[in-house]
């Protein structure tokens, strides 16, 4: 294998991406030939570093300078200055808001200073097309381990002891679920990675899959190993190109390297694996109703019993894990049960991956140790809240996770503190509002995906979340009633108890949890008419106060519709009747007249 004496790894998870991080990567290799380093730098492109909002994000080794916000433009100045020359380009480096100088070094910088990249060990360190660099960092050592050195039964033992619990959000342990398939008496089995990640604003599985696929495959291996599973499928949809390209491509690699396929490592283990495209439906999320997309029917959950562990897809045992659990295998088997179960809380162990999104400095991905306060996350790993506004809410668990208030910020980030708290842990959605943020709009905004989202099936949630919705609109608009809030909380409890599955079972916690801790918001709207973070459009005002008005009637020629009027001697007033309230005349004011109510 060469030697390089420097390494430029130029992000190529989505974000990045979008971002210009391909044609970043194309003027480096262009570049560095020019300047005949072809043979001492190597061009790598990897997966996601998590800190989205600041790329392009390049980092070059071996001292990990890490620069940000890369344009096609810097790419020469970057040759000429650091590879060539050895001196740092200060401009690009990451900077805090509060400090002068920039933070050279990726392991300096704050935001991954209280993270413990488990799951996301590989991303942002290897090129994902080669499964070479996967090798490298250990990976299939530890399939290597158990297929030569182990029973399927020590390696099961290994998984309960490490306390892993399913990272898809129902929190199952997760070596007590595969115990109930390897029970199972079928003369085929299967292990399904679940990768249909819908929640809004998520993407923890589709970075683990676009920056380090293998990692997945070599967690199903050992899931079949354990559950005596000889195929496999990874239901991952379709809005997920990359991720796809990416898993296919290593599937063929590790069908070359012989780690799938026949006769594994030459023992009598076999197992084969495919990826099924998904078309995007949030209810497939729901393990019945992957199952039956896989097998060509419509996506729709079916009542439990039986299990997927007794009669699953195509009728025979199976198991399904989603990304993140199955990222989280080969570590455990590598390393050991308790070396897993020494990170996080007594009942929740390990780490868990959040898309850290919302009125947050610092939005990407991230990946804490079970335990962890919000406060940490939000304000340590996040940098606060934009523009240093006040913290409101979180919202966790996705659009099935419940809002969570300042009091909660010291909470425990672990499965038992944010089920008592109202919320719940889903697969890692956080999202981040600050005080301008209504509470009301917010739950409305969350219904509206799930109800819009449900597959129909059962009545409680096609048409208990359809009235649910309805009464949120009302209450938005300033037609609610104290009678329509009642019914809103019955609903809700009512939605929570009878639905079938986990999407009509949660789809009332934002309701809930808003009701539980915000009621006075809900109030507002119906007893004032009044939204007290003026978000909800019929219920704002925008008024012009005499005593600041200068008279410039800058409002006035900005206003679209003429309903702003005043002359150089008499205060300008806006007619509210015919207000369509887009706020242009708060934002030209110069002078604070113009308030908004």
């Amino acid at each position: 294998m060469a030697l390089y004496r420097a390494h430029v790894l130029v992000c190529g998870g989505t974000g990045c991406v979008s971002s210009g991080s391909r044609e970043v990567l194309g003027k480096f290799r262009e570049e560095i030939a020019i300047k005949g380093l072809d043979k001492e730098i190597m061009v790598v492109e990897t997966g996601c570093h998590g800190m989205c909002e600041m790329g392009p994000i390049v980092v070059v080794y071996p001292e990990g300078t890490f620069y940000c916000r890369v344009d096609v433009e810097d790419v020469p100045e970057i040759v000429e200055e650091h590879l060539y020359k050895g001196r740092v380009v200060n401009r690009l480096l990451y900077t805090m808001p509060e400090a002068i100088d920039g933070i050279p070094h990726y392991s300096d910088i704050p935001f991954y200073s209280k993270q413990q990249r488990n799951a996301l060990r590989n991303c942002g360190y290897i090129n994902p097309d080669n499964i070479d660099e996967y090798i490298a960092r250990d990976g299939y050592t530890a399939v290597a381990k158990a297929l030569t050195t182990m029973t399927s039964e020590e390696v099961l033992e290994e998984v309960k002891t490490s306390g892993l619990r399913g990272r898809g959000g129902g929190g199952f342990p997760t070596g007590l679920k595969w115990s109930f398939a390897r029970k199972a008496v079928g003369d085929k089995k299967y292990v399904i990675c679940n990768a249909d990640e819908g929640d809004p604003g998520a993407f923890m599985d589709r970075s683990i899959l676009e920056g380090d696929p293998h990692s997945v495959i070599e967690g199903m291996l050992l899931g079949a190993y354990v559950m005596g599973a000889d195929e496999g499928y990874i239901y991952c949809r379709a809005e997920y190109p990359l991720a796809i390209k990416r898993l296919l491509r290593a599937i063929d690699e590790a069908t070359e390297y012989g780690l799938l396929g026949e006769h594994i490592m030459g023992t009598d283990f076999s197992f084969t694996l495919h990826v099924k495209e998904g078309a995007g439906a949030f209810v497939c999320g729901e393990e019945t109703a992957l199952m039956a997309s896989i097998e060509g029917q419509r996506g729709m959950p079916r009542p439990r019993p039986p299990f997927p562990a007794q009669k699953g897809l195509w009728e025979k045992p199976s198991n399904i894990n989603n990304v993140e659990t199955w990222a989280n295998v080969p570590l455990i088997v590598g390393k050991g049960g308790e070396w897993f179960a020494s990170t996080g809380t007594e009942k929740s162990k390990g780490t868990k991956v959040f898309a850290l999104t919302g009125k947050v400095k610092h939005t990407g991905l991230v990946e804490v140790p079970m335990g962890i306060s919000l406060r940490e996350i939000v304000f340590d790993i996040g940098g606060g809240i934009i523009d240093d506004r006040k913290f409101k809410a979180v919202q966790i668990g996705g659009p099935s996770g419940g809002c969570l208030t300042e009091e909660h910020l010291d909470l425990s980030v672990d499965y038992e503190s944010l089920t008592s708290a109202g919320a719940i842990m889903g697969s890692g959605g956080l999202v981040v509002m600050d005080e301008d943020t209504c509470m009301v709009d917010v739950s409305k905004f969350f219904l509206e995906f799930t109800q819009r989202e449900s597959c129909g099936k059962c009545i409680p949630c096609r048409e208990g979340t359809k009235q649910m919705l309805l009464l949120l609109e009302k209450i938005t608009a300033g037609r609610g009633t104290m009678e329509d809030l009642d019914h809103l909380e019955e609903l809700a409890h009512m939605v929570k108890e009878m639905s079938l599955c986990g999407l009509g079972q949660t789809a009332p916690n934002p309701v809930l949890t808003t009701l539980r801790y915000f009621r006075d918001e809900y109030e507002a709207h119906i007893r004032d008419k009044h939204c007290p973070a003026g978000a909800c459009g019929a219920l704002i005002r925008y008024e012009i106060d005499p005593e600041r008005c200068r008279k410039c009637g800058l409002c006035a020629k900005e206003c679209p519709v003429d309903c702003i009027a005043g002359d150089r001697k008499t205060p300008y007033v806006i007619d509210q009747e015919r207000c369509i309230k887009c706020g242009s005349c708060l934002e030209v004011c110069p002078f604070g007249a113009v308030l908004k109510k």
